[in-house]
């Protein structure tokens, strides 16, 4: 059958080799009736009773949701609740003494905190913040590194009713001062600086130009990481400080509309603009405890860790709210998966013996890349699941994972989400449905989608088009759930749907393959590709570890491709090009033959493993870099345009 992006390739995807859970899973899984679709179906939205039903709700909502055909749209109305008791007091009386924390620093230090420890901290701060001024409804800004006051202070800020503006450490003042004025925060949680692979970086620098930068007055509390003595002028407190002197005080939990806003939440901004997502407490923290326990399979007894990090939204999701309002054991990292070797990640597996691990596709290439030897080092079989988030996983770097990070036993589940969505909506079920490398699942129970052409008419099997979420689930933000804003171009004439512009094509078993970003597709001689094809067919190619194709203006063609390879090691140019161009020639055509093949010994990443195609184009087209904050690499920029070709 033809792709529907026009490219000529073979997406029978429904012919894919399809690998069942083992029956030592499913026998253990939270989820395991295959009937959980069909009950979903034919009870929604009342399914999502069973999301509700993992809270503690201070005053019982009215019904499930409210709404009709377009919004406004309303989840669990007249409910009230408080998501810092979800994720700590209710655990107290059968789990205080159980791990909520393990903390690994990046100079090999680590510190834990139980859940009565946990809620202490939590609580001093909250008083903290109260005595300076800080009450309902107030937005906060967090700058911090991933450090164990990071979730404190979030959940600090609900505990009090407040809104936390959680800003990622590596952004620059101005990507600050942006956001803070976008919010009108007037007080900011900084430290003075942290490590970054052995190097120091000055963060309350940044954060006193920002400052400086917005028109509203600020004040900030500073934690003190590096122990440098830094001067603190007037406006500015000492975190430590402030918490000892409020040390044992107990704030009460603020009750919350079940509508009111959570937190807010910025896109990365790695593709344009960035935006506001706001949250809500009950839709929001009810659909990731749902998925937490029924996607990834999280237990209370579980060790658990996701590699993310706390400034994006998996980090919100799935390392803060979903697992702690399940009272699990959360491993948080602040470092890199190669320092001090590159089997740090697989040491701190080992050494907690972690059941769930939740990282990025490009993370499982780095791994690749540098051989299965370090995996070999530890003892991994503590693991009982693994997963994936951020962006499609080729079916190559899916076997890999499962075979010598899961000892070829353990389910994998490819998630699809983004920011605007909260949480997981596309996924496999890992104790009910079988997998499919390279493909993300079935909408979820409760979660409806389809796949479009740019008519919005449904495009046949197997043909490429458009993802769109046809109905509304729990996660949904405060604009989606209105229709105000951008959630306003999620209505299609009389029927209301989400484009989160991801292309996509479904199998005859409905499982959705997510072809990347729609604006990533490249037009070549009037012939539109997706960029997700053209690496799949790169990357299955022995040797090659990760690619990245972008577009390059083309006097005659319009657009050349340019394809970014970094290699294997003990794999070199000589063995790699040839067989790179064959691939793609093989798979999709002559017409997606790279114009250019250049060999990179990295991608330029973020912190949370996407790769920034945005300064790949730019590198391709020799112009300005623009903003590179976002990078957790940016030493790789240099090397790139040395080694793309002069056009």
């Amino acid at each position: 059958m033809t792709g529907g992006d026009g490219s000529g390739r073979d997406t029978a995807l429904d012919e894919r080799p399809a690998i069942d859970p083992p029956e030592w899973f499913v026998e253990q899984a939270n989820v395991a009736d295959p009937s959980v679709y069909e009950t979903f179906e034919r009870e929604w939205p009342d399914c999502w009773d069973r999301a509700a039903d993992l809270l503690d709700w201070t005053d019982p909502y009215d019904e499930v949701f409210r709404g009709g055909d377009v919004p406004p749209f309303e989840w669990f109305p007249g409910g009230r609740l408080n998501a810092a008791y979800n994720c700590i007091d209710r655990h107290l009386p059968e789990r205080k003494n159980q791990l909520a924390l393990i903390w690994e620093g990046h100079l090999g230090e680590s510190r834990t905190y139980t859940y009565r420890e946990l809620h202490r901290e939590v609580n001093a701060v909250a008083a903290a913040l109260r005595e300076k001024g800080v009450s309902e409804d107030d937005v906060v800004t967090v700058y911090l590194p991933m450090v164990p006051e990071l979730p404190v202070v979030m959940l600090a800020c609900v505990r009090l009713g407040v809104v936390h503006n959680v800003v990622f450490a590596g952004f620059s003042a101005d990507a600050l001062a942006e956001r803070m004025e976008r919010t009108g925060s007037e007080m900011l949680v900084t430290c003075d600086g942290y490590y970054r692979r052995g190097s120091a970086v000055a963060q309350k620098n940044k954060a006193d130009n920002a400052r400086i930068a917005v028109e509203q007055d600020v004040s900030v509390v500073v934690l003190d990481i590096l122990s440098r003595d830094v001067h603190l002028g007037d406006g500015y407190y000492d975190y430590d400080e402030l918490r000892a002197a409020h040390d044992g005080e107990t704030v009460a939990p603020v009750s919350r509309d079940a509508s009111d806003t959570l937190f807010r939440i910025y896109t990365s901004g790695t593709t344009g603009e960035p935006k506001a997502v706001d949250h809500t407490t009950g839709g929001y923290l009810a659909h990731v405890a749902w998925t937490s326990q029924s996607v990834l399979d999280i237990k209370p007894e579980d060790t658990y860790w996701c590699s993310a990090d706390i400034g994006w939204i998996t980090g919100h999701s799935y390392i803060v709210y979903g697992p702690l309002a399940l009272g699990t054991t959360a491993v948080l990292y602040n470092g890199t998966p190669d320092h001090p070797e590159k089997d740090r990640v697989w040491e701190i597996v080992d050494r907690y013996a972690v059941d769930v691990f939740y990282t990025a596709p490009t993370a499982v290439r780095t791994f690749m890349k540098w051989g299965e030897e370090y995996p070999e080092r530890h003892d991994l079989s503590s693991l009982r699941l693994l997963g994936t988030v951020g962006e499609p996983i080729d079916e190559r770097a899916w076997r890999w994972y499962r075979e010598h990070i899961g000892g070829g036993e353990c389910p994998v589940v490819d998630t699809w989400w983004q920011t605007e969505t909260g949480a997981i909506l596309v996924s496999t079920l890992p104790g009910v449905d079988a997998m499919k490398p390279g493909a993300a699942g079935r909408p979820l129970p409760g979660i409806e989608t389809s796949v479009v052409d740019p008519a919005g008419e449904a495009v046949d099997v197997d043909e490429a088009g458009e993802l769109v979420v046809t109905r509304p689930w729990p996660g949904m933000p405060s604009d989606l759930r209105t229709g105000e804003g951008w959630g306003a171009a999620a209505t299609c004439g009389d029927e209301w749907r989400y484009y989160p512009e991801d292309g996509a094509s479904v199998d005859v078993d409905g499982y959705v393959t997510v072809l990347g970003r729609v604006d990533d597709a490249i037009n070549v001689a009037g012939r539109r590709f997706s960029t997700m094809e053209l690496e799949s067919a790169i990357t299955g190619v022995e040797g090659v570890a990760e690619a990245a194709v972008v577009g390059a203006s083309h006097e005659t063609a319009g657009t050349a491709l340019y394809a970014y390879v970094s290699p294997e090691g003990g794999y070199t140019e000589a063995d790699l090009r040839g067989r790179i161009e064959s691939a793609v020639e093989d798979a999709i055509g002559g017409v997606a033959t790279p114009e250019t093949v250049v060999f990179t010994p990295d991608l330029p990443k973020t912190r949370s493993g996407k790769v920034m195609r945005r300064l790949l184009t730019a590198v391709a087209n020799d112009e300005e870099l623009g903003d590179t904050s976002a990078l957790r690499n940016p030493e790789i920029l240099g090397e790139l345009q040395s080694a793309t070709p002069d056009r």
